[in-house]
């Protein structure tokens, strides 16, 4: 269907080397669209690029320095001659007692997950217009609903990624670009090992919660993905939706 095609369109994804970020690389590869991944490891991302081929490359790029930024989107178009659609997925978390965290820390959490949220997406705007518009997909998570006493840092990150997710689309829906947010609840991702293994309990405490009865995998995100990124969703921006298994809705 038209709605979901994807051909001749250029997307970037950030953290599109693995887990959340390469399942919705792959949805966007398979509705056609080029591909550059984005992220700090250079082998595993390299490795991404091979396995999604079809003429997917990697760029290393640090979303927290804003001249990286630039250069993402300056090399993206270098080699594909437009961008259409960003994935901001780049993000990072600390688990610990928010009294014991320190400033270094938290400003990690902050400038990786929202900073560079907003850094790459200013990027991407010129480049988006020339297109005659575009769609920016922001990554937040089920934290930006509710609190969790090990993740402060990363929960008011997520947090301002949904508001600025809505403050983005009122700005640029003059422009034709629609921009959206997911949040992705409990997904078995690199990130979500490390939380089972450093929160005691987390794992038996989530499992009876999720209506699905299961914890989501990285392709569970590629949908969304592509709807967002696609014309079938002309007519929808500012949004957060959940992709989670139910587990937010369940009292």
């Amino acid at each position: 269907m038209t709605m979901f095609d994807l051909r001749g369109k250029v997307a970037v994804v950030t953290g599109g080397n693995g887990g959340i970020g390469l399942g919705m690389a792959r949805g966007l590869a398979s509705a056609g669209a080029s591909l550059v991944l984005s992220g700090r490891n250079t082998a595993k991302g390299e490795q991404a690029a091979r396995e999604l081929g079809g003429g997917t490359v990697f760029v290393r790029s640090d979303v927290r320095r804003k001249a990286d930024c630039q250069a993402l989107v300056a090399e993206t178009v270098r080699r594909f001659g437009r961008l259409d659609i960003l994935i901001n997925n780049a993000g990072t978390s600390i688990r610990g007692k928010p009294q014991d965290l320190t400033e270094d820390e938290w400003h990690l959490i902050l400038d990786t997950n929202l900073t560079g949220t907003f850094l790459l997406s200013q990027a991407a705007y010129p480049e988006m217009v020339k297109a005659g518009g575009g769609k920016i997909i922001n990554i937040g998570s089920m934290m930006s609903l509710f609190g969790a006493p090990f993740a402060v840092p990363y929960a008011g990150s997520k947090g301002g990624v949904v508001q600025l997710t809505k403050a983005l689309a009122t700005a640029w829906a003059p422009d034709n670009i629609q921009v959206n947010a997911v949040l992705p609840g409990w997904i078995d991702t690199e990130l979500s090992r490390g939380a089972r293994r450093d929160v005691p309990g987390l794992e038996q405490a989530v499992l009876p919660r999720l209506p699905a009865g299961r914890w989501g995998v990285p392709d569970d995100l590629a949908g969304i993905a592509v709807f967002l990124a696609a014309p079938a969703s002309d007519y929808v921006t500012g949004t957060a939706i959940p992709v989670d298994g139910g587990y937010s809705v369940r009292g």
